[in-house]
């Protein structure tokens, strides 16, 4: 017999949202599962972005919603007529299609819709008055494959665009981030400049920092380039990623962040800066001891925790960001630093672990959780979820004998991590990085949350 519709039941999630996730059992497809819905196995499919439907995992996460509003598209209907003509903002249009998205603008700034194709209008419950505003940041290496940049856009406030670095004699290292400042703009998404002490050999250089923090010359310079890169280019702010200061210049970095916030809100531009995941504020260590909580979150308007790569690439086999790891980072932040200035950190990746794991020599590959639910479906694995790290992981067997095992993130663990956004009352979250597609995720995220734009959308 069919499942009732949820919203005759009590699957629904914290913020009044209907959604389930659905984990897929032994012996049943896409067909049996869309049936005990009272689903279409095409609906599923689509909204799921299923890299595997006709070879479903054990163990797969599927999520499970309803729509208030699905239409056909007629001839010279626009997003701009459907968004006026049902009340619903052409944001929320693009986040429940990102297909759509995805397209490329006509001259006009059109995005084309084709007569005959389905389009989701509204979710069930999907309006901002039961639904918890959050703020978005996406980070994103300039060359970012397009269509995945535009479909992911709309579930973005803003897009911070790596790296900025700079030279010993006060030069700016710059990227080629023109078209994507437009294209993020154009969709109502604030780019910010990413500046950092990455050097030309992609390493974090402390020497860099040091020889900024010693001289108010430089510190000058460097302000003023940047202010009048941003305003020259478009941008609406500044990320600010030192790593690996060292610990003694814990108060000169401090002083910088304040005077360069100083100087960008005078010219109209809001100031983030990173934070690596301390528990306390004695922890030992060089990624850690400069990051002083209290007074870089006093110094910046606003800060993102980094709250993931606990499990990495020359690490042991572990949830890059295990929920009770993560908690303890959180619980700590919060004597510090106010809760409504934070990003929560959360990892779109995952690592695969050849087997036996020999510290020091082995060395796990990245890849994209789409990639990973992939891979266990051609090796025939179960994914299993690990309830204390709330995580997905999974062991195979490569074509060459070699075992792996892969932990990754999917709707259930994307959907934990959200989870300790509302619990802890912080501005939102901020996704390294945004490179891969993880459909499920924003899915996730948009059938839960109201995402704070800006600037105008400027696409129609």
């Amino acid at each position: 017999m069919p499942r009732p519709l949820l919203s005759e039941t009590t699957g629904i999630s914290q913020n009044g949202v209907r959604m389930l996730i659905h984990t897929v059992t032994p012996g049943e497809t896409l067909s049996s599962i869309a049936a005990d819905y009272n689903l279409t196995v095409s609906y599923l499919e689509r909204i799921n972005e299923l890299p595997n439907p006709e070879a479903l995992v054990v163990g797969q996460d599927i999520v499970i919603a309803y729509t208030d509003t699905i239409l056909t598209v007629s001839e010279g209907d626009t997003l701009t007529t459907l968004s006026e003509r049902y009340g619903v903002p052409l944001l929320t249009i693009l986040r429940n299609n990102p297909a759509i998205a995805a397209r490329i603008q006509a001259a006009d700034g059109s995005i084309p819709l084709f007569p005959g194709e389905s389009i989701i209008i509204r979710y069930s419950d999907q309006t901002a008055s039961v639904r918890d505003p959050i703020s978005v940041i996406g980070y994103a290496y300039p060359n970012i494959d397009r269509a995945i940049l535009r479909q992911t856009l709309p579930f973005l406030t803003y897009l911070s665009i790596f790296t900025y670095g700079f030279t010993f004699e006060g030069e700016l290292i710059t990227v080629d981030d023109s078209e994507l400042i437009a294209i993020a703009r154009s969709y109502g998404t604030a780019p910010i400049l990413l500046f950092s002490t990455l050097g030309p050999d992609g390493q974090f250089n402390n020497n860099l920092s040091s020889a900024l923090f010693a001289s108010p010359e430089l510190q000058e310079r460097i302000i003023n380039t940047l202010i009048q890169t941003m305003q020259e280019k478009g941008y609406y702010g500044l990320d600010i990623d030192f790593e690996f200061v060292l610990p003694e210049e814990r108060e000169a970095y401090i002083a910088f962040v304040s005077l360069l916030t100083e100087r960008c809100n005078a010219a109209g531009f809001e100031v983030l800066v990173a934070l690596a995941p301390k528990t306390s504020a004695t922890q030992r260590g060089l990624l850690y001891e400069s990051h002083d909580y209290g007074g870089l979150a006093a110094a910046a308007n606003t800060v993102l925790l980094m709250t993931y790569e606990w499990g990495y690439t020359y690490g042991p086999p572990l949830a890059v960001a295990p929920i009770p790891n993560v908690r303890r980072v959180l619980d700590y932040a919060i004597t510090e630093i106010p809760p409504e200035i934070i990003f929560m950190g959360i990892p779109n990746y995952g690592y695969d672990w050849p087997l036996p794991y020999e510290r020091g020599v082995t060395r796990a590959r990245s890849l994209g959780n789409v990639e990973a639910v992939e891979i266990a479906s051609r090796y025939g694995a179960t994914i299993s979820f690990d309830t204390e790290s709330q995580a997905p992981f999974f062991y195979y067997t490569d074509e060459n004998g070699a075992p792996h095992v892969v932990w990754f993130e999917n709707a259930r663990s994307i959907e934990a991590k959200l989870n300790l956004i509302v619990e802890y009352g912080f501005l939102g979250a901020g996704y390294w990085n945004v490179m891969r597609w993880f459909p499920q995720n924003w899915l996730v995220m948009n059938l839960q949350f109201e995402i704070r734009t800006l600037l105008p959308v400027n696409v129609r």
